[in-house]
């Protein structure tokens, strides 16, 4: 399988970098699978796992809450705001994490302040899915 360059970078750091096989990154329209000579395309992310192969294994898996990817024939760059390995993810911090979202949603001043928390309860809800999902895979 041919390589191309692939780029995840953060504002504060570049977290990966280096020819990969493919990458599936969380386009907000679906998954997208990118190999060597894709179309040209720039999108946006949703958060989710942006998986990276080499030699036909998955190197790596990092949860991003969302951003932008440009795609080229030789290149795949993406930029999210926050970039964490799955394996960094844990499950436990997030259960209570939630737990005290969702009660902060009951005692929200306005409808802006409630707005936002839920915007945080579904990027923790999503993170807690791929923790799980991830899991199961492992067995």
């Amino acid at each position: 399988m041919k390589s191309f360059d692939f780029k995840l970078v953060t504002p504060e750091n570049i977290l990966l970098e280096g020819e990969v096989d493919m990458v599936v990154i969380p386009g907000v329209d679906g998954n997208i699978g990118v190999l060597e000579n894709h179309a040209p395309i720039i999108t946006s992310l949703k958060p989710g796992l942006i998986t990276v192969y080499k030699d036909n294994e998955i190197q790596t898996k990092v949860f991003v809450d969302g951003g932008v990817a440009e795609v080229t024939p030789t290149r795949c760059t993406a930029l999210v705001t926050e970039g964490t390995p799955i394996g960094d993810l844990d499950k436990k911090s997030l259960e209570v994490d939630i737990k005290n979202l969702m009660e902060d949603v009951a005692d929200a001043q306005g409808a802006d302040e409630e707005n936002d928390i839920n915007q945080n309860l579904d990027l923790a809800r999503t993170k807690m899915m791929e923790i799980i999902s991830h899991e199961q895979t492992l067995r």
